[in-house]
């Protein structure tokens, strides 16, 4: 099954981290990117960058409205993911909890829908 580890966490905290703090996180995200690599169970993942380069697209009466900045106002910002394949939801959670930011901020597991291919759409 492959699932989404979608990483929440205060933009300030990164702010306020000295230049070896944050050198020190990523070299963990760096080293649990590898674990998951080698097991073989990263798909992808990035970070995002920060919330005021973000825009919020909503479309209304046919009228699309874009809007600066995310969709809600929230104490923590998603800032960036893994899509992963694990066995199952436990093991999903077991490397959510791995994940740095897990002590500062939350990491929320989202299993992705697996929707098979009908066998009349590939036919023209």
């Amino acid at each position: 099954m492959q699932f989404l580890l979608l990483i929440y966490d205060a933009e300030a905290n990164f702010s306020n981290m000295s230049p070896e703090e944050v050198g020190a996180m990523y070299q963990e995200y760096g080293k649990f990117t590898q674990e998951i690599t080698a097991a073989g169970k990263h798909r992808a993942g990035g970070q995002l960058k920060p919330i005021s380069s973000a825009s919020t697209v909503r479309v209304r009466n046919g009228k699309r409205v874009v809007t600066d900045g995310p969709f809600a106002e929230t104490k923590e910002q998603l800032g960036g993911y893994y899509l992963v394949e694990a066995a199952d939801l436990d093991d999903a959670i077991a490397m959510a909890g791995k994940i740095p930011s897990a002590r500062t901020g939350s990491i929320e597991v989202r299993p992705l829908w697996v929707r098979e291919a009908r066998a009349d759409s590939a036919k023209g």
